[in-house]
């Protein structure tokens, strides 16, 4: 929206400059774009009258004039403008005048003759870009006048960015408001008084679509003028808003536009073929333009039309067989209320907009209508001359759209605005604004007038209340906030650390649906009964996942399927296993689940390329397990699993209770599931394994250790498990260290027996062993495997 300052402070006129007044409007939400002069830098400029205008004898295209200014001498101006003339008032730059862009006037002779000043146009002055010849002014224009101060050209035209919400400041009515209430001034609005009919003539009007619009005001005006001159004082407040004169009729519906948001269109009487109807088009109808373009309408289109014909695109555009012309002598004037939804889109989807169509997309006052035709009919009479028939309005009341009540509570305002406002401020607010205000204990219920249709909910009005009150007077208070730190138990081993720990070997995390494929949960969990979705999304997607694997094992197919040759995912998530004796039927439980198959490492020169083999896996489980800081406490057993390999598979204890499963999958499920090569997955159950063992602060020996190999054979159904834990309790104290180095079967072996070399570590806190005590502590351990498990001791 851009409209004339002068213009604005004719309604209402606060004590502040012009880039102030941008400021205020900006800060009140009407954000101004631009604030520029009407017209350029210049000086030196006076009405004058063009005496004597004759043929330049030296130029075809060049006249000679003589010029009064006012001071008694007549100048000699050559002039090459088309319309020059005698008689006519003109703009005049003396000699000594300084033009825009510091262009000096001098005494000069063109073609021969002497020329005394300049003859000015609308773009010499820096006012617009007519270039159609000089500037003509009002045969009243008193010569000698300054034509800065004649035309009053020490104005800005101020254009503000309005959201889609405030459609009521798309005119200067709704802009003066606005500046009314922020500065609590009156608003001056002119007055607007009814026209008294002076003939009977009148049209009947038929509202077909009463949704779409719901009051419709139309008037015949005879004998109009349409040739008539647009005064000066019209068309330069148009210009000053960025709309060019055309001529008065339309001159004048564009000044309602611009002044009271309200637009309007004038008909051809003689075009109007009966009754005016308003209707949606049928599809396939087409109408010209006043473009010359042919639209052919949607039936979604709302048109104004007569008996036989649609005569113009409702709120959008007029038709050019019905539009006033030269010959027009009779018209009819429209000032209707049409929707937003029926507007909405509707000038896009035929490649136009227009000032109308923005207004009526956003929303124009539903009680304005009748104004607007009495303003109207007042200018064209006084402009064109004419007579008024009697206003015809149809309406249909209860399609117009009510006015919202709206509750705003005064405990809800502080608490948004951060801040206290008086009650009597707001009240006062609020009533400024034109709601319809009654104070309640919880604070005040508004009635949003007509043209304030955005406000529908109570954060409408605080933030009305908060624009008029200002921003900037609400004080800037950092909020205040006390940081507490949140409740952890370190002997609770936290689920994001056993993330990270896989993260780091290589584990990427996934994230699967509960919901899983039965067929594939029924396969591998046979036994187990699964909780079946009422109204699933999919049929492989019907039932509560009992484990992650299924999950994990999808997501292991998708990548094989696309080329990743390894893979390791992990997850952490609930596993559902129906049960009668809880509150609601199910047990829910945490778990942490993964899945590893391909290659052993990364693709790469030095590293080799074997396949991924069971203690890969267990190496990583075993990993998450020390995290617990309770090793010893657990134990891999060889089990038995329905989805698992019956080789392949253990059972993983904490002190004897089963926590959790590791193994490769059965081959027989590799083309049900989609999985290429051997799989191993592993689950444990998160409460179980979360519970750590906190580390205690002991003195580290000065002592040196001492390290003893020895080599037994042992059955290869002899777990080595279970060796490594049975040295571990056999009472040796110095003890320190154990591991496992080597595992061999051949030559030297018997079949149906293994090698294992095992390190012993030994060291006393106190003292340095002596050579007794440490073949003492060998012994002791090679005699107890000897005894737990037929083991010898090679040679």
């Amino acid at each position: 929206m851009k409209f004339s300052e002068k213009w604005l402070r004719e309604w209402v006129n606060p004590a502040l400059s012009a880039n102030e007044l941008s400021e205020q409007l900006s800060m009140a939400g009407l954000e101004v774009d631009g604030v520029e002069p009407v017209a350029g830098e210049f000086s030196g400029v006076l009405v004058g009258e063009v005496v004597e205008c004759g043929q330049h004898p030296n130029a075809d295209k060049l006249r000679v004039t003589k010029v009064n200014v006012g001071d008694g001498e007549l100048r000699d101006i050559v002039c090459g403008a088309p319309n020059c003339r005698a008689g006519i008032k003109v703009a005049v730059a003396v000699v000594g005048a300084v033009l825009p862009g510091n262009f000096k006037i001098k005494k000069a002779k063109l073609r021969g003759e002497p020329s005394m000043g300049m003859l000015c146009s609308f773009s010499e002055l820096g006012i617009s870009d007519d270039h159609d010849g000089i500037i003509e002014l009002p045969a009243d224009a008193p010569v000698g006048t300054n034509i800065r101060d004649y035309l009053d050209l020490d104005d800005t035209s101020i254009e503000v960015d309005l959201t889609p919400n405030r459609a009521d400041c798309l005119g200067i009515r709704g802009i003066a408001r606005e500046v009314g209430v922020l500065n609590n001034l009156d608003v001056c609005e002119p007055a607007i008084s009814p026209v008294a009919a002076t003939i009977d003539d009148s049209i009947a009007i038929n509202l077909s679509a009463p949704e779409a619009c719901p009051r419709y005001v139309g008037r015949v005006l005879r004998n109009v003028n349409v040739t008539a001159a647009t005064p000066l004082w019209l068309s330069e407040k148009l210009r000053r808003c960025g709309i060019r004169s055309i001529d008065p009729i339309v001159d004048v519906t564009n000044f309602i536009l611009l002044e009271l948001g309200q637009p309007m269109h004038a008909f051809n009487l003689a075009s109007i073929e009966g009754s005016v109807n308003v209707r949606m088009a049928n599809k396939g109808e087409t109408l010209t333009l006043l473009d010359e373009t042919e639209a052919k309408l949607n039936d979604d289109t709302l048109v104004i039309a007569d008996d036989n014909k649609a005569l113009a695109m409702a709120g959008i555009f007029g038709g050019l067989h019905s539009g006033v012309n030269a010959e027009t002598k009779d018209i009819l004037l429209e000032s209707a209320f049409f929707s937003r939804d029926a507007i909405m889109g509707r000038a896009r989807q035929y490649g136009l907009h227009t000032d109308a169509s923005h207004r009526y997309e956003r929303g124009v006052d539903s009680q304005l209508q009748r104004n607007a035709m009495e303003r109207a009919t007042a200018l064209i009479l006084e402009i064109c001359g004419g007579e008024a028939g009697p206003v015809v309005e149809a309406c249909e009341e209860d399609k117009l759209p009510k006015q919202a009540s709206v509750l705003l509570r005064r405990d809800r305002l502080a608490r948004v605005l951060g801040i206290t406002i008086d009650d009597a401020q707001v009240l006062e607010i609020l009533e400024r604004l034109g709601l319809n205000v009654v104070q309640t204990n919880e604070g005040w219920e508004a009635k949003a007038p007509s043209y304030r249709f955005d406000i529908a909910i109570e954060e409408d009005l605080i933030e009305e209340v908060a624009r008029v009150y200002g921003y900037n007077n609400i004080p800037h208070v950092a909020p205040t906030a006390a940081l507490s730190m949140l409740p952890s138990q370190e002997a609770v081993l936290p689920i994001n650390t056993m993330k990270s720990l896989l993260l780091s070997r290589g584990y990427n995390e996934a994230i699967t649906y509960s919901f899983v494929d039965p067929k594939i949960q029924n396969a591998l969990f046979p036994d187990a009964k699964s909780m079946v979705l009422p109204h699933p999304i999919s049929s492989d997607m019907s039932v509560m996942r009992v484990s992650l694997w299924p999950g994990l094992l999808g997501a292991t197919a998708y990548n094989q399927k696309r080329q990743q040759g390894r893979v390791r995912l992990f997850e952490t998530g609930l596993r559902f296993i129906p049960q009668q004796d809880t509150s609601n039927g199910v047990l829910q439980q945490q778990v942490i689940g993964g899945v590893v198959a391909g290659r052993r490492n990364e693709e790469h020169w030095d590293l080799g390329d074997n396949p991924v083999d069971f203690f890969d896996a267990k190496a990583d489980v075993e990993a998450l397990l020390a995290l617990t800081g309770k090793t010893g406490e657990f134990s891999f057993v060889s089990a038995q699993h329905s989805a698992l390999h019956p080789g392949m598979t253990a059972k993983i204890l904490l002190n004897d209770e089963e926590v959790g499963y590791i193994g490769a999958i059965h081959p027989q499920f590799t083309k049900l599931l989609g999985v290429n090569g051997r799989v191993f997955v592993f689950e444990l159950e998160v409460e179980a394994v979360i519970a750590r063992k906190l580390p205690s602060a002991a003195p580290v020996s000065r002592f040196p250790s001492n390290r003893r190999d020895i080599a037994i054979t042992v059955k290869d159904e002899v777990s080595v498990g279970n060796i490594l834990s049975y040295i571990e309790e056999i009472g040796v104290n110095q003890l320190v260290g154990l591991n496992l180095f080597d595992v061999y079967k051949g030559k030297g072996i018997e079949p149906g027996y293994k090698s294992l070399a095992l390190s012993l570590h030994l060291q006393d806190p106190e003292k340095t062993l002596e050579e007794a005590e440490i073949q003492q502590a060998v012994d002791t351990v090679v005699k107890g495997l000897e005894s737990e498990f037929e083991a010898a001791l090679r040679e």
